[in-house]
């Protein structure tokens, strides 16, 4: 493994596990989330002819549950690196997917007005159990 200046910190095999552990837990997790939404996911924040607040599965514990994924496989990823590089690619990817959260957000609000209102006031944005 890598052993120069830029490297922070070296997992043990047993940590390295566990962030594979974590890296394969929130991929599921974003793909559960994907395959809940069905035909209401798209690659671009756009509006489909069903739309609606979908608050069951992996959305009744966050409202992002796909970035929330994501998240997890990406911070998992910097642990196990250890370097200064894993550092940098997480707050750049974290700081991407919470623009793009609240863009999707503002969205929505302006979309499904008072009933995205309410479920946002029930479920956090990101992090389950977080204050909404």
């Amino acid at each position: 493994g890598y052993a120069g200046p830029l490297r922070l910190w070296t997992p043990k095999l047993a940590e390295a596990w566990i962030c594979v552990a974590l890296i394969a837990a929130g991929l599921a997790f974003a793909w559960w989330a994907r395959l809940h939404l069905g035909r209401l996911w798209s690659g671009t924040v756009t509006a489909k002819a069903e739309h609606r607040v979908i608050d069951t599965g992996p959305y009744r514990l966050v409202r992002h549950p796909i970035y929330t994924g994501l998240l997890l496989a990406i911070l998992a990823t910097m642990a196990a690196k250890g370097t200064v590089w894993g550092v940098a690619g997480a707050i750049l990817l974290t700081a991407g997917i919470v623009m793009k959260a609240r863009l999707e957000e503002r969205f929505l609000r302006g979309e499904l007005g008072s009933a995205y209102d309410d479920y946002a006031r029930r479920v956090p944005m990101l992090v389950p159990l977080a204050p909404k």
